[in-house]
């Protein structure tokens, strides 16, 4: 009886969070349903239209900068010189949080070239307003999608158009087959390496549904007068902007085990229950009675529709939680695009 007693308790999510600041990961969590201090509207990100809302109280600090990222970005300020362009891959879905300021400053002067991966998971009308959008900020965008190749045939044309007037100078100074070379940026879990093995049609750059695989430079021969740098994923330090975290976090950019997932999944919830996609709706059959509930109630919800319970009947909102981040992750809940240009 006691045991049970425990179990609802510990599933009861609004007493679960308050009274476990620190979660499994020890992230800190900041309680905003005291009176004495009001929450404060969470910032938005720049550059982007009103973001759907979140309704839960609580929010946890995100940042995570492993040793090796300070490393590579040193690794890539000093290959600067050795590559004629950069190829910037983000992740269609946040266009403004999956880009690294850092290596915006570290490339400034560079002809370069983004590539919007992951297109086939965000929204196409959304996909199309960021091509334009960077194309006025003179930027070469293309949008991909490196799993089934789509887009990548678009990638050496756009280098050859971009690098031209330079391929023209080695030319005219006597070198008949210039070799260009291209240095791959990006933040972890984006699709660099997946991209590098579908364009050299080879499967040489390690890659994986995580984040930090890649770990080391790596050159690659991409088509006839092209060479490419794989290089590690690199965040930047500090997330001044926590809604860049959780995104970021909700991609997989970010290591799921040094967050407290449920809260995570919660804080997803919230901006699904305002898109409510056809797929989100109908894979969780959710009615409208409980899409109106508070965020960690449908949680729950989802666990029994899905039969994620524990012992005494009661939701396995754990498991829960994480189905629902890997299905967003998956597209099972639709094409969803979280960040818009102005």
């Amino acid at each position: 009886m006691k045991n049970q007693k425990n179990i609802r308790k510990k599933n009861n999510k609004s007493n679960y969070i308050a009274n476990k600041p620190g979660g499994r990961s020890g992230a800190r969590l900041k309680d905003n349903r005291n009176p004495a201090k009001p929450a404060k509207p969470a910032p938005k990100p720049k550059k982007s239209k009103t973001a759907p809302k979140s309704d839960s109280p609580h929010t946890q600090t995100i940042q995570w900068f492993p040793g090796h990222m300070t490393k590579t970005k040193r690794q890539i300020e000093r290959d600067l010189r050795l590559v004629d362009a950069v190829a910037e891959i983000i992740d269609a879905r946040i266009p403004i949080s999956s880009r690294n300021p850092d290596i915006a400053q570290l490339t400034a002067g560079k002809p370069r070239v983004i590539l919007l991966n992951k297109c086939d998971m965000a929204d196409r009308n959304a996909t199309k307003k960021w091509v334009d959008h960077l194309s006025s900020e003179k930027i070469r965008a293309i949008p991909v999608d490196c799993k089934s190749g789509r887009g990548v045939d678009q990638f050496v044309p756009a280098l050859s158009d971009l690098l031209s007037d330079r391929i023209a100078a080695y030319k005219a100074k006597g070198m008949l087959n210039p070799s260009m070379r291209v240095m791959i940026v990006g933040i972890p879990n984006v699709g660099k390496s997946t991209f590098i093995n579908r364009i050299s049609k080879k499967n040489k750059a390690q890659s994986a549904d995580r984040p930090g695989v890649t770990r080391g430079n790596q050159w690659f021969t991409v088509s006839k007068g092209f060479e490419m740098l794989d290089t590690p994923g690199v965040l930047w330090p500090k997330f001044d902007d926590q809604t860049v975290g959780e995104r970021l976090a909700f991609t997989g950019a970010i290591k799921d085990n040094i967050m407290d997932i449920e809260l995570l999944a919660i804080r997803l919830l919230d901006l699904l229950k305002e898109l409510k996609t056809p797929a989100f709706v109908e894979r969780y059959d959710l009615s409208d009675d409980d899409l109106s509930l508070p965020s960690y109630e449908l949680l729950s919800v989802i666990a029994k529709h899905r039969g994620m319970l524990i012992s005494g009947g009661e939701a396995d909102t754990e498991r829960a939680a994480a189905t629902v981040l890997d299905e967003f992750r998956a597209a099972k809940l639709g094409r969803i695009t979280l960040e818009y240009p102005l």
